[in-house]
Order: C-alpha cells, then structure tokens, then sequence
C-alpha cells in the first residue's frame, strides 16, 4: 500500500508564499471568496510596499538574455496581437554548438525598439528566486504553478483580449499597466477549450464596457480566475510584469481517472468482453440498445467499485510528474557524500513529494520521490518517516554503530533524499 508524506521542507513558513501575493486578506476568505470566483487585487500599499524585486527585475532580464544561452521555448517574441515566428528573434549558436534557435539579443534589440513585448517564459525553471518562490507557492496551492514574463515597451499593448485556462497571478514589477478585465464567456474553461475556439464571443464582449479597469504600478498583484478576458497596455516607459500561471486540478480530472482506471474493472467483465451478434448492424442503433446499456451498467459498476484512493492516486501521480524538487547540484551532492561526519545533520530536500511502496519482499520497501526511486530495507522505514515528517534528523540518530548511521545517510544522499546540512560552510568547503 502507498504511503504518501506531505514534505517538512522548512525551505519557508506555511502559507508565505500566497500570503505575501494576497496582502492584507487571509488565505479561508481568498479560498471562499476569490478562488476560482472573481478578481482580487492587493496594491502595493497592502502587501507592505513589496515590491517583488527579489523575484525579478530588467537587469534580470538582460542577464536572462545575455548571458544565460536561452532557446526557444523559454523565450517567444509578440507584436500586434501576434506571436512573431522564432527566426525573427533567435540564430546559430555559433561554432561548437550546432543549434539554430538560441536567443539572438541583436534580433531583440530591434524588436523591442520597433514595439514588440518579449515574453520569457518558464522563469520557475531558468530563474533561481522564481524557481524557489513558486515551488513553495505550488505546494501551498496544491495546484501546479509556471511563472512567465512580459516586457513590453511604452504605449504598447502585447496580446489582444483573451482568456486564460489557467488561473493566473498578474505582479508588477516595473512600469505601469493599464488593465481591461471582462467576464467570462465560457466560465471555468478547461485546458482544451482555448479562447481562440470562441473568438467571435471574445471580441463581442472585449467590445463592451469593462468590469474592472485598474494600473498596475510596481508591488500590485492582481489575481485572474481562468476564464476572465483581459488585455494590457504599457504606460509611459517599459513595462514588466510576472505571471503565475496555476494549473488547477478539477474535478474533470477525477472523472478523466474514473473512466482511465474502471477500463481494467471492465476487462474482467466477461458480458463486457463477449462479442456482439452476428450480422450487427452498426447503423441501427436500435438493434445494439440493449448491449449498449449493458456496456453502459457494467461501466457504472466499475467507477461505482473504485476506491477514491486510487482515483486520487492517478493525481498524485500527475502532480509528482508537474513540478520537479528542489535543484541540486550533482558534483556537491557526491563530495557532501564524501565528507559526511556522525556529527551532522540531514535536511529533507524540499518538493520531492514521497511515496513509499511495497518492494518484491516483506523485507524491503520501495522510495518513490520526484527524484526518482530506489529500494530500501523496511526496517529503515522508521528512520526516513523520521526525515519525513521532521524535515531534519542527526545523522547520529540513525544508528547506534557509526559506520552503519553514516551508510544509511550516505545513501539517502546519493538518491537525493536528502541534503547534508552544514551547507553554510559552501558545497565544497572544508567540512
């Protein structure tokens, strides 16, 4: 049976990431209130004049251009409403790297100059603060999270009214916006039912009066349920602004795992496995109605039988695959092996979302994490729950002998598990 552990990464405090987005209104009011329902906006004013600037800035940007060798897609070029296709913005990566479609920052240069918004998009994996930040707000949400820039230059306007299939968090970081919402033409849209499928519905509502018109200045934060149509216009120089993009889990996706995990209840059906008459004429829907309805109870019968933990599991699993752990640094990680002492500590790597498994034996189990999986005695199993739920244990306090504590933490080590936890002294500093 899956065991799974919610992480006690202590990587920062319950609840600071949406905290720090939502200002002065509490995590049950934006949960009963906003989530999922209707705009909420938090100014600067009453997030405490935070202005994001550890998340992100324009000297980012450049260096995010510049000097970090992006590619397409982690980068993408609009103007007029449109996306520009990739040669416009990227070229050759030059001798030695046989690519076509790195970043060329002369190509964004005029771009940029001539109007057009630069959109850097995966930030939660190429930018380190953002990478951090919204991990934690992904486990704070339970819902995954990607993280987008939009650099705009002045009096311009990236994107036409649209809507998102994601909920998304709008944080100014430089400039002003000025921000047209609408409501919904098709409320709570899946991630297929794509605004482009409705268009003549959007363009019929962008042409009607605003719900809400609002700039956004430097520290506001504005939150967009999936669906509401919006556009945005720089105002007076650049522009730049985040967006937390939230992939929430519905309730289509339990009944997407419903239908995914009753297919074997109904391979053992055997009146579901028997073959239709003879001669079956499959346009005469009348002639196959009772075998269609008894196709239809034996598929009732199989959702009807299904544990909601193993419904619930089919997410987990895709939750695990959304996000990646914490970053670690492989040649540290192997000489923080080496130099591991009795006398240190373990840190439970953050986000690694574990589940324990049965192995081929009563005496192992299996660790399965986002970092992958290994096999471990059972009788270890104490000691990882230990990890688990403390978030830190001594490496002391694995074992009573001290070569056999050290070859336990040592392995939890190498999968990943874990961090040694004298990291101030530097990943290879004298220990």
């Amino acid at each position: 049976m899956t065991e799974p552990h919610h992480d006690a990464t202590g990587a920062a405090p319950a609840g600071a990431a949406l905290a720090r987005l939502l200002g002065g209104t509490d995590r049950e009011r934006f949960a009963t209130t906003y989530w999922g329902r209707t705009l909420h906006l938090a100014d600067a004013a009453a997030r405490g004049d935070d202005a994001f600037a550890d998340l992100f800035s324009l000297d980012a940007v450049d260096e995010l251009i510049t000097d970090r060798g992006l590619r397409t897609p982690f980068l993408r070029v609009a103007r007029d409403g449109s996306t520009l296709p990739e040669r416009a913005f990227t070229a050759g990566g030059g001798i030695g790297a046989g690519i076509a479609d790195q970043v060329s920052d002369d190509k964004l240069l005029n771009l940029f100059a001539d109007g057009a918004t630069i959109v850097l998009q995966g930030l939660h994996r190429t930018w380190g603060p953002i990478r951090e930040f919204s991990a934690d707000l992904a486990a704070e949400l339970g819902h995954p999270v990607q993280v987008n820039a939009y650099i705009t230059p002045p009096q311009n306007q990236g994107f036409d009214d649209h809507y998102d299939v994601h909920d998304v968090f709008v944080l100014q970081i430089h400039g002003e916006k000025r921000w047209a919402l609408r409501q919904p033409v098709l409320d709570a849209p899946l991630r297929d039912q794509l605004w482009t499928d409705r268009r003549g519905e959007v363009e019929a509502r962008a042409a009607e009066p605003a719900h809400t018109e609002t700039t956004l200045r430097p520290g506001d934060c504005l939150y967009l349920p999936r669906g509401w149509i919006h556009s945005a216009r720089a105002l007076g120089g650049v522009s730049a602004h985040l967006t937390i993009g939230v992939h929430q889990w519905t309730r289509h996706h339990l009944a997407e795992a419903l239908l995914e995990r009753s297919r074997g209840g109904l391979r053992d059906a055997t009146q579901v496995r028997a073959s239709l008459p003879l001669g079956a004429d499959l346009t005469d829907a009348a002639s196959l109605a009772e075998d269609v309805e008894l196709a239809r109870e034996a598929l009732v019968e199989a959702i009807r039988s299904l544990p909601a933990d193993d419904i619930v599991g089919v997410l987990r699993g895709r939750e695990r695959a959304a996000q990646r752990p914490s970053p670690i640094a492989p040649l540290a990680q192997l000489a923080a092996v080496e130099k591991l002492a009795i006398e240190d500590e373990l840190r439970l790597r953050p986000h690694l979302m574990v589940d324990v498994l049965p192995g081929s034996s009563e005496e192992e189990v299996v660790v399965s994490s986002r970092a992958g999986r290994f096999r471990m005695p059972a009788t270890h199993l104490p000691l990882l729950r230990l990890l688990l739920d403390e978030g830190r244990v001594e490496v002391r306090a694995l074992a009573a002998e001290e070569n056999e504590a050290l070859e336990l933490a040592r392995s939890w080590l190498r999968h990943g598990v874990a961090l040694r936890g004298c990291a101030a002294q530097g990943a290879f500093g004298a220990a």
